[in-house]
């Protein structure tokens, strides 16, 4: 079983939030802990979790998935300055 903590940021046009939380609902075990902060115990990794998520999302929404206990990320649509900077950062 995994920890993934899972972030999101709906933007406009579009915004289909029910659609996101049923997804994220549908993962496993879940808990939200801001408007769209969630943790979630899935037996699925950050990267399936944010592919499942991929089906639900616009194409100009941002997600970020960590997975707590493998030290992984998946995301969606961060900015790439953010993106070099996790990549260069992440401590694995």
């Amino acid at each position: 079983m995994n920890n993934l903590h899972i972030s999101y940021d709906l933007q406009q046009p579009g915004r289909n939030y029910e659609a996101v939380i049923n997804c994220i609902k549908q993962l496993g075990s879940w808990a939200k802990i801001h408007d769209s902060f969630w943790y979630v115990k899935s037996t699925l990794t950050a990267q399936q979790a944010n592919k499942r998520l991929e089906a639900v999302l616009d194409t100009n929404d941002v997600v970020y998935v960590v997975d707590s206990s493998t030290n992984e990320a998946a995301w969606n649509q961060l900015p790439p300055a953010v993106t070099d900077h996790i990549q260069t950062n992440w401590n694995k």
